[in-house]
């Protein structure tokens, strides 16, 4: 399999398990490739992967839209660091839903602990990164930024 084609797989596998774990309508718009700096504004969790294929997956949104995903989840508002703790768990369950949708394409990778980052930051040091937003219901959205590693290119 040509990295190329792990590289799509990885990204049709992000956006397969955001639509399998999000228990509401949305909307994905097509990916484009992002160059660092990454701005990430506001609440964002970071997930590294390794194996096959290595790099990480940012997922980027507001507080806001954070706490909507989690009172659509869960049926009541999320707050503080119930809203934080979420964000993680939100973050491994796509993730190991991507990993769990790979394997089935002979794509093996392994998810690191979420990374939970609060305020403004740059995130810089990956090769390429494509960027997709994902709009959610009631004018929420987020975005998955996959940052890809020299070694999966």
């Amino acid at each position: 399999m040509s990295n190329s084609q792990s590289i799509t797989d990885i990204l049709n596998g992000s956006l397969d398990s955001v639509h399998s774990v999000f228990p509401f309508e949305l909307s994905i718009e097509h990916p484009r490739k992002f160059e660092e700096p990454i701005q990430q504004n506001e609440l964002g969790v970071l997930i590294g992967m390794t194996g096959d294929f290595t790099g990480r997956l940012l997922i980027d949104g507001s507080h806001n839209s954070f706490g909507y995903v989690g009172e659509k989840m869960f049926g009541m508002p999320l707050e503080g660091e119930m809203l934080y703790s979420f964000t993680g768990e939100l973050a491994n369950m796509i993730a190991g839903n991507l990993s769990t949708k790979v394997s089935e394409r002979s794509i093996s990778i392994d998810i690191t602990p979420p990374t939970v980052i609060q305020g403004e930051s740059r995130i810089r040091g990956f090769d390429l990164a494509f960027q997709v937003p994902v709009n959610l219901e009631d004018e929420h959205s987020l975005k998955l930024i996959l940052m890809i590693d020299q070694k999966s290119m």
